[in-house]
């Protein structure tokens, strides 16, 4: 499973001229499910998210977490973060969980963040969205739960 964390100070989503999710202060999280991806996965993610301290005290230094700060997340579904483009001009997507499988671990991450105490609203799983990200900093970081077991 992937993962691309921002911090923000304000994101929305929209499908079509309907908002479907907005937080404040926050995370946006780009989320990829891939091949061989369990609700082992998506709880290690899930934990990372919630305890990751990327936000400043009042030192200035990255040490609080989105829980700390009583932030949110905004949570959306990403299948082209398995998007492989190694070879010729078109990415392949082979190594994505086909999005009847992925659904039902993208909604164990969700919900294993709401579990950790975390505010959570979501896009809508694939459908086609708009994100507005004002991300602050910028901060940007990658997760893949494949590389830290």
């Amino acid at each position: 499973m992937r993962a691309v964390v921002q911090r923000t100070v304000g994101s929305s989503v929209t499908v079509g001229d309907r908002l479907v999710g907005e937080i404040g202060h926050g995370l946006v999280v780009f989320l990829g499910v891939g091949r061989g991806d369990t609700v082992n996965d998506a709880g290690y993610l899930a934990g990372k998210v919630a305890d990751l301290r990327i936000f400043e005290d009042e030192q200035g230094k990255m040490n609080l977490s989105v829980l700390d700060i009583h932030g949110a997340v905004l949570a959306v579904s990403q299948f082209t973060l398995y998007g492989d483009c190694r070879k010729g001009r078109r990415p392949g997507f082979s190594e994505a969980l086909p999005p009847e499988e992925a659904r039902g671990l993208y909604d164990q991450f969700v919900e294993k963040l709401k579990e950790l105490g975390t505010r959570v609203t979501t896009g809508c799983f694939r459908e086609h969205m708009k994100v507005k990200i004002i991300n602050d900093g910028p901060v940007t970081f990658l997760l893949d739960s494949k590389k830290n077991f």
